[in-house]
């Protein structure tokens, strides 16, 4: 198998080959480049299958870099950032980031945050259940698991990041029935903070919006103070 490919994006030196020497002890492939000019320019000789992006750059910082890139890719992006406040955290995950990791970190959560986000794109078991190639529906909507691909009533695919699309997993697999934040989080695998800030809110913002029709809300809801249920029937095709 081809190892994994991975962009690390760090303009601090030491940093920089600590994490990209730990990353290839790993078995993962690493380009590392100090600037968002740099990272272009590797991205464009050959892809990557997951970018580490500090935030924090000379030049174009990691958010307008990471806002520029989701014009044309979702790649799985993983923020890291000394800025570790809880707005900062929002501010990534609204962008379409797949997690945030505050400095200093240690290598060993890095790899482990990493790894988690490749499984979730490889399409591994979501909320312990194995992925299979049937699809899910609901009023109209389509899931694909083996894609990982949602498509609209109309047709259309929709863009989902990663965290989006293992969430809305969660949702079908237990429809009907109210999940707490915190079982949220522990069931996506988005491993992006605690069940005390707005991570899965942001992320539940963000589905809404995007399963929202104008003849139709999403069937997210709210149940105050304990979490979020999906309220629409689903059926496997």
């Amino acid at each position: 198998m081809t190892a994994p490919s991975i962009v690390l994006v760090e303009d601090d030196p030491p940093l920089r080959n600590l994490t990209a020497r730990a990353l290839r002890e790993h078995g993962y492939a690493v380009r590392a480049v100090a600037t968002g000019a740099e990272m272009w320019v590797v991205l464009e000789n050959e892809p990557a299958d997951l970018l580490v992006l500090d935030i924090m750059l000379p030049g174009t910082n990691g958010v307008d870099l990471l806002r520029r890139l989701r014009q044309t890719s979702d790649v799985p992006v993983i923020f890291v950032s000394a800025r570790g406040a809880e707005e900062d955290r929002v501010v990534g995950l609204e962008l379409g980031a797949d997690d945030y990791l505050a400095k200093p970190f240690s290598t060993r959560e890095l790899i482990a945050r990493i790894g988690a986000v490749l499984r979730r794109r490889g399409g591994e078991v979501i909320a312990g259940k194995p992925s299979s190639n049937n699809e899910l529906s609901f009023e109209g909507w389509r899931l694909s698991p083996a894609r990982r691909e949602l498509r609209s009533p109309s047709g259309a695919i929709v863009d989902l990041t990663g965290a989006e699309f293992d969430l809305l997993s969660v949702f079908l697999g237990q429809p009907q029935r109210v999940i707490g934040r915190e079982r949220l989080i522990e069931l996506s695998r988005t491993r992006l903070a605690d069940s005390s800030d707005r991570s899965v809110d942001v992320l539940v913002s963000r589905l809404r919006r995007k399963l929202s029709t104008a003849d139709q809300p999403a069937p997210i809801k709210t149940v105050r103070g304990v979490g979020y249920i999906f309220a629409a029937e689903v059926n496997r095709l």
